[in-house]
Parts: structure tokens; C-alpha cells; sequence
């Protein structure tokens, strides 16, 4: 089996990869909530209401997990569960105006945190950057 030795670019780009999530997901706007329960609230923000079996599908994660993940967004005021109108035997779960707000809050923080960080850049490291953005995106896909 090679070795992080054998490929170190591999080995540079995971660990500043790995650093600059880390350092990112500081930038919070409720230290209170988990990686996870901001995730659902993003995620809740950019598709709409969902299920908590889809949610569970999104996180990975079994669905008494999503359970109790959704259970403290409730108490929290980030979103609610209603019964679906098609199927009462479904609950559709949505984000609040404070969920709304928590997400577009983080959003800006960590967009400020970066842009500060990005300002100190010189323009070729910034033209650099931008053209390995879109790299860096298709290997997460």
C-alpha cells in the first residue's frame, strides 16, 4: 500500500483541507449546536422541507440519530415538524425564521473569516486559488 510519502500532494492538500473545515466550522453562529445539526439547518435552507427520513438519507445517519438531532433543533427554535397534508402519517420538518437566520448568519461569518484570510493573499496566489477551487469541488463529488 503506497504511502502519504509515495503522494504528497495528497498528503498536503488533505491536511489543509482538513484545517481549513475545521476552522470554518468555528465560525458558527450558535457554539451550542453540533457539525451535524448546523448541516440539516443548511441543507433545510438550500432544498426546502423535508422528511426526516431524507434528512437522515443526507446525514448518513440512522433515523432515531436524525431523531434526536431534530429534537434539539425543535427545542432550540430551528425548525418545526408538522404532519404532511398528503400523508398524515408523514412529518415534514422546516426551518424556522430563527433556523433562517442561524444558517445566513454562519454563512457570513465564515464568509468574513475567509475573505480576511483571502485579502492577505497576493494576486497570483489568488488567481492560483481561484483556479483550483473548482478542482477542489469536483474531487467531493
Amino acid at each position: 500500500m503506497p504511502s502519504s510519502h509515495d503522494h504528497p500532494l495528497s498528503a498536503e492538500l488533505r491536511v489543509a483541507v482538513q484545517r481549513l473545515s475545521r476552522r470554518l466550522r468555528q465560525e458558527k453562529a450558535d457554539d451550542e449546536l453540533s457539525d451535524s445539526q448546523s448541516s440539516v439547518l443548511a441543507y433545510l435552507l438550500r432544498s426546502g422541507a423535508r422528511t426526516p427520513a431524507e434528512l437522515s438519507a443526507f446525514e448518513h445517519v440512522t433515523p432515531p440519530s436524525m431523531n434526536r438531532t431534530l429534537n434539539a433543533l425543535q427545542t432550540a427554535g430551528y425548525v418545526v415538524r408538522t404532519p404532511d397534508e398528503a400523508d398524515g402519517r408523514k412529518v415534514i420538518v422546516t426551518l424556522t425564521g430563527a433556523g433562517r437566520d442561524f444558517v445566513v448568519e454562519t454563512r457570513r461569518r465564515r464568509d468574513e473569516w475567509l475573505e480576511q484570510g483571502l485579502a492577505t493573499l497576493s494576486p497570483a496566489e489568488l488567481a492560483l486559488l481561484a483556479q483550483a477551487a473548482p478542482i477542489i469541488r469536483k474531487l467531493t463529488e
